[in-house]
This record gives structure tokens, C-alpha cells and sequence, in this order.
């Protein structure tokens, strides 16, 4: 059974910087695209940054320039440096493990991110 669990969220005030973990268990990590997710409160998820098995990235244009996202094939991790917080990055953030173009698909349960003085 695949898991995936976040670490990393937090309170954190406008211009700070987190660093989200996300270790995955149960699949091969390596040949698994990975992501992180948002969803603020009365929205819909939405992909913030994505990497693929050879390390191509994807961002969301309002990130661009704030996070990367990068993996540790060797920790079965991904991991979503974020810094130049805003108060709109206020959202419970997701980590995904698919491999695309299959029915492989897992969730990690999420960690609450808040900016705010």
C-alpha cells in the first residue's frame, strides 16, 4: 500500500521562507512523478509545482520565482522550498505520487500552511 506523508507546514509571517517534505513508502519512488497541491479554504486544489523522473519541473505562474521543488531519490522524498511567503499561500497543501498516463494515483493527507503577521 502506497503512503505518503507531509511534514514541514506551519505559521509562518509575509517574506518567510518553509521547506514541505514528503516521504513516500509502498511504490518506486524513482520511476513516480511527484507534485504538491493547494487548497484554500472554499477553493478548489490546485497544482502549485510538479517533477518528473528525470528531474523536469513544473510550476503554477503564482509561485514562480518563490518555490522549487525538488527529490532525493535516495530518501523516497520530494521536498517544495518555499520562500517569499505571501498571505495568499495560506492553504492546506498536498503532496502527490502518480505515474502519468496510468491509474496510479496516491494522496498524502495534507499539512496546513499560514501566512499572517
Amino acid at each position: 500500500q502506497v503512503q505518503l506523508v507531509e511534514s514541514g507546514g506551519g505559521l509562518v509571517q509575509p517574506g518567510g521562507s518553509l521547506r514541505l517534505s514528503c516521504t513516500v513508502s509502498g511504490s518506486i519512488f524513482s520511476i513516480d512523478a511527484m507534485g504538491w497541491y493547494r487548497q484554500a479554504p472554499g477553493k478548489q486544489r490546485d497544482m502549485v509545482a510538479t517533477i518528473g523522473i528525470g528531474g523536469n519541473t513544473n510550476y503554477a505562474d503564482s509561485v514562480k520565482g518563490r518555490f522549487s521543488i525538488s527529490r532525493d531519490n535516495t530518501k523516497n522524498t520530494v521536498y517544495l522550498q518555499m520562500n517569499s511567503l505571501k498571505p495568499e499561500d495560506t492553504a492546506v497543501y498536498y503532496c502527490r505520487r502518480y505515474i502519468p498516463g496510468s491509474n496510479f494515483d496516491s494522496w498524502g493527507q495534507g499539512t496546513q500552511v499560514t501566512v499572517s503577521s
